[in-house]
C-alpha cells in the first residue's frame, strides 16, 4: 500500500511541475515494482491520471494560466485519440508495447535535450 502511495505521489509531483509525465512515471513503476503485466499498466496509468490532472488544471486554471479554447478544442482531439489508442492497445502484444514506449521515450528525452542545448 505505501509503495502505491510513494508511485501516486511522485507521479503527481512531476505531473503538477512538468503539466505531463505521470504515465512516464507509472508505466514503468507499475510493470517494475508492482509487477503488473503490460496492458495493466498502461490502463491503471490512464485511470490514476484524471484525478493528478484535475487537481492540478484546478490551480493551473484559479492562476489564469489556461487557455480555455485550445485547451477544448484539443481535449477533443484528446478523447478521439484515447479511444483510439485504447483500441490499438488490445491488439498489440506486450513485446511491441515496449518497443514503441522505449522508441517514444528515447524521442521525447532528445528532443527535450535538444531544446535545452538551443
Amino acid at each position: 500500500m505505501l509503495k502505491n502511495i510513494f508511485i501516486g505521489l511522485f507521479a503527481g509531483t512531476v505531473t503538477g511541475l512538468f503539466g505531463s509525465g505521470g504515465g512516464m512515471i507509472l508505466v514503468p513503476a507499475f510493470t517494475y515494482i508492482l509487477k503488473l503485466d503490460e496492458k495493466e499498466a498502461r490502463a491503471t496509468s490512464i485511470f490514476c491520471i484524471l484525478p493528478m490532472v484535475c487537481a492540478s488544471s484546478i490551480f493551473y486554471f484559479k492562476s489564469s494560466y489556461i487557455e480555455l479554447k485550445e485547451g477544448l478544442l484539443c481535449a477533443v482531439g484528446g478523447i478521439l485519440g484515447g479511444y483510439i489508442g485504447a483500441k490499438i492497445l488490445n491488439k498489440l502484444s506486450n513485446r511491441y508495447l515496449r518497443i514503441f514506449f522505449t522508441i517514444f521515450l528515447i524521442y521525447v528525452s532528445i528532443r527535450l535535450i535538444m531544446q535545452g542545448i538551443k
